[in-house]
């Protein structure tokens, strides 16, 4: 049986039950180890919540790694980037981390995996800012239960579309499994250590798939259209980063600014907030597959 097949048929499968019942461990974990989300201050929710669930994602992407790594040449350097990505994120679970040093280490992970990515010099570079905005992007939209899941699920089920289904659809079955403990009603959080993994692999994979047609974009046109593919998070972190600099604060500065916190403060409830962004989404997501179709590899 092919690689191809046992990832749809076998290992996609797995990856959702691996999600659906290990994330009850990670809940377990967080509350033995006091990794708690306290309510207050730009917070909507009101109860102490586990967070850390992100543990159940790297778990679950190294298990696939395992199968994967003779089919996708470039693993190995993703998986070490990930991973980077990961501790980082949740040692900033347990003990808050200085943002600036947390943005080099998302900065050298996408330069890792890029390394053996090849393509032309101008289109690298921006496609490593491209990747290391989007995984911070991905934590900084993760404000409201299930709002960063379902923005990875969606995304990668469209991004699918563009040949790249042996990737995206193992990781959106790793997410959803994940989702019905973070969604509707919060169980656990995804955490530092979670949200910045999906923000990394979701650009990395893409870009991955994308390789070949790299040269045959133009280099003006190439941020367009990635942030095309970024989608809401990447839009809502260049206005948030745009409002704290104009504002006198650090880029790292949080606020109750975001896309999302603006729904909910207009009145609009925490689901409905969710399932409008994740709708645009698509719509956004689309639209720049759309437009890459033209470039062939």
């Amino acid at each position: 049986m092919g690689f191809i097949l046992v990832n749809y048929v076998l290992l996609s499968p797995l990856l959702f039950l691996w999600g659906l019942f290990i994330t009850p461990l990670s809940i377990g974990l967080a509350n033995r180890y006091r990794i708690l989300d306290h309510p207050g201050g730009r917070k909507i929710h009101t109860m102490v919540t586990p967070r850390g669930a992100g543990i159940v994602f790297w778990l679950g992407f190294l298990l696939w790694a395992l199968f994967a790594a003779e089919s996708i040449p470039v693993l190995p350097a993703l998986t070490l980037g990930v991973s980077v990505v990961f501790f980082s994120g949740y040692w900033d679970d347990m003990k808050a981390l200085n943002p600036f040093g947390r943005f080099l280490a998302h900065l050298a992970s996408a330069g890792l995996f890029l390394l053996f990515v090849p393509m032309p010099m101008g289109h690298a570079l921006v496609c490593l800012f491209w990747i290391t905005g989007m995984t911070n992007a991905y934590n900084f939209i993760d404000g409201a239960n299930g709002l960063c899941l379902l923005m990875f699920i969606a995304t990668s089920c469209i991004l699918a579309l563009m040949g790249g289904g042996p990737l995206f659809i193992p990781m959106a079955c790793l997410a959803s499994g994940i989702l019905p403990w973070n969604f509707p009603r919060a169980k656990t959080f995804l955490g530092d250590g979670g949200t910045t993994p999906l923000g990394y692999l979701l650009p990395s994979l893409f870009i991955y798939t994308v390789a070949p047609r790299m040269p045959s974009i133009p280099f003006l046109t190439l941020p367009f259209l990635l942030l095309l593919i970024g989608g809401i998070p990447v839009w809502d972190t260049l206005f948030a980063i745009v409002r704290r600099l104009w504002s006198g604060y650090s880029p790292f500065h949080p606020d109750r600014g975001h896309i999302h916190h603006r729904l909910m403060d207009s009145g609009l409830s925490p689901f409905w907030t969710v399932m409008i962004l994740t709708g645009l989404q698509i719509v956004v997501v689309r639209l720049g597959v759309f437009l890459f179709t033209p470039y062939a590899p």
